[in-house]
C-alpha cells in the first residue's frame, strides 16, 4: 500500500470516527431532550389528573354537602306554607315565600357551579376552529331565541384559531350572550366580534357592545364567581359566565381583560395560544 493510499485510509478512518462521535453526541442530546419532554408531559398529565380529582371532590361536596341542608330548608318552608299558610298573616307568608325563593336561587347557583366544573374540566382537544362561523351561528341562535329584540351583530370574517371547539363555543356563547343581554336598553343595540392588533405576535380577539357597561373600579372582580354589577331584575343571570370564560381562555394559554364605562358598553379582549 502506497503512502498516498495509507493517508487516504487514515483520513477516511478519522472522518468515520468524527462522524460517529458527532452522531453519538447528537443522539445523546436528542435522548436528553426527549427525556426532558417526556418528563414535562408526565408532569402536566399528573397536574391535570390532580386538578380533575380536586374538581371532582369539590363537585361532590357541593352537590351533597350543600344541597342536602338546602333541600331541608326549602322543604320545611313549603310545609309551613301548605299546612300553616292560613294561620299566617300576609307579612308572615311573604317572609316564608322569600325563604323558598332564596333556596331556589341557591339551587340554581349550585347547578351553574357544577355545570362550569363539568364543562371546563375536560382535557383540551386542539384543532382548527372557525371562530367567525361559530360567532355567526351563535348570533343567529341568540336572535332566534328572542325575536322581540333587534340586535345588529358584526362578525369579522376569516378568524381561525387553534383550540378545543367545544370549550371555545362555550366561551363565545357566554361573551356574545352577555353582550346580547346587556344591550337590552340600547337603541340601536350593537355587538361586534373581531380581531385587532397582535399582542406579542398573538392575535387579540374582542367582543364589544354598546350596552349597560360597568365601572372599571370593579374590573378586578368581573371574572369572579357570582359577581354581579347589575340587579337580577334588570339583567337576570347566575354570575358564573365570565368565570367560565376566563377558565377556558386560561386553559388555552391565553389571557382575558375588559374595558368599559357605565352606560357606554363593554369590550372584552382575549388571546388564545396554539400548541
Amino acid at each position: 500500500m502506497t503512502a498516498l493510499a495509507l493517508a487516504i485510509a487514515a483520513l477516511a478512518l478519522a472522518l468515520l470516527l468524527t462522524l460517529g462521535l458527532l452522531h453519538f453526541r447528537k443522539t445523546a442530546r436528542l435522548e436528553r431532550e426527549l427525556r426532558s419532554a417526556h418528563d414535562a408531559l408526565a408532569e402536566q398529565a399528573r397536574r391535570f389528573d390532580v386538578s380533575a380529582q380536586e374538581m371532582e371532590g369539590v363537585s361532590y361536596a357541593i352537590s351533597h354537602d350543600l344541597r342536602s341542608p338546602l333541600r331541608i330548608v326549602e322543604g320545611f318552608a313549603n310545609i309551613v306554607l301548605e299546612d300553616y299558610g292560613d294561620r299566617l298573616d300576609s307579612i308572615g307568608r311573604e317572609h316564608v315565600q322569600r325563604i323558598v325563593g332564596a333556596a331556589a336561587r341557591m339551587n340554581r347557583m349550585i347547578d351553574a357551579l357544577l355545570g362550569m366544573a363539568q364543562r371546563t374540566s375536560r382535557e383540551i382537544r386542539r384543532e382548527q376552529v372557525d371562530l367567525s362561523g361559530l360567532g355567526r351561528e351563535l348570533a343567529e341562535e341568540l336572535c332566534a331565541n328572542d325575536v322581540s329584540r333587534k340586535v345588529h351583530f358584526e362578525i369579522a370574517p376569516d378568524m381561525i384559531a387553534e383550540g378545543d371547539p367545544v370549550l371555545l363555543r362555550i366561551a363565545l356563547q357566554n361573551l356574545l350572550g352577555n353582550a346580547f343581554k346587556f344591550t337590552a336598553n340600547a337603541t340601536p343595540a350593537q355587538v361586534a366580534f373581531g380581531c385587532e392588533e397582535e399582542r406579542d405576535g398573538i392575535p387579540v380577539y374582542f367582543v364589544r357592545d354598546n350596552g349597560a357597561g360597568f365601572d372599571m373600579r370593579f374590573a378586578d372582580r368581573i371574572f369572579g364567581l357570582f359577581q354581579r354589577f347589575h340587579s337580577q331584575n334588570e339583567f337576570p343571570g347566575t354570575g358564573i359566565g365570565l368565570a367560565t370564560v376566563q377558565r377556558i381562555v386560561r386553559k388555552h394559554g391565553g389571557a382575558i381583560w375588559a374595558e368599559s364605562q357605565p352606560g357606554k358598553g363593554a369590550c372584552f379582549h382575549f388571546t388564545l395560544r396554539g400548541g
